[in-house]
């Protein structure tokens, strides 16, 4: 709990806000909702997305769960939300913050990681039709992130 509500004011640095906003859902300050937009220039560009936070008592110790709410086309993320990032897993730092957790799911969307994929048709079209794949993610920004 200490380092949650520690590095809270990390998320309000001008620095931070170009690509998403973080903070508590209400009192419980385990849970968090946070707000990315679609990077510029990406195929996610002009959309908002949601996700949810999560922070277990044994934070920072375990990774937050993080989960998006809003539908996206992308390989790394599952039709659940579930996202596939090592950060978020097996690469997980105590000494990551939040604001870093969230920079890196930014890059995420910018560069997607075709060989590490959580939904296998997503990424194959992705390699072996690009222009088709781009053209479904605007789709599904436009539809499900605006």
């Amino acid at each position: 709990m200490y380092y949650i509500h520690n590095f809270m004011w990390l998320l309000i640095m001008p620095y931070f806000c170009f690509c998403f906003s973080a903070g508590p859902k209400g009192d419980n300050i385990y849970e968090w909702r946070s707000t990315i937009l679609g990077p510029p220039g990406s195929v996610y560009e002009g959309g908002v997305f949601f996700l949810d936070i999560t922070f277990s008592p044994d934070y920072p110790f375990k990774p937050p769960k993080v989960t998006f709410r809003t539908r996206i086309y992308h390989c790394n993320i599952n039709s659940q939300g579930v996202i596939c990032l090592d950060i978020l897993k097996d690469n997980w730092s105590p000494a990551l913050t939040i604001s870093k957790v969230l920079l890196s799911i930014c890059s995420l969307l910018t560069d997607c990681n075709p060989a590490d994929p959580l939904v296998g048709s997503i990424a194959t079209q992705y390699m072996t039709n690009r222009a088709e794949h781009d053209r479904m993610a605007r789709q599904w920004t436009k539809r499900y992130a605006t």
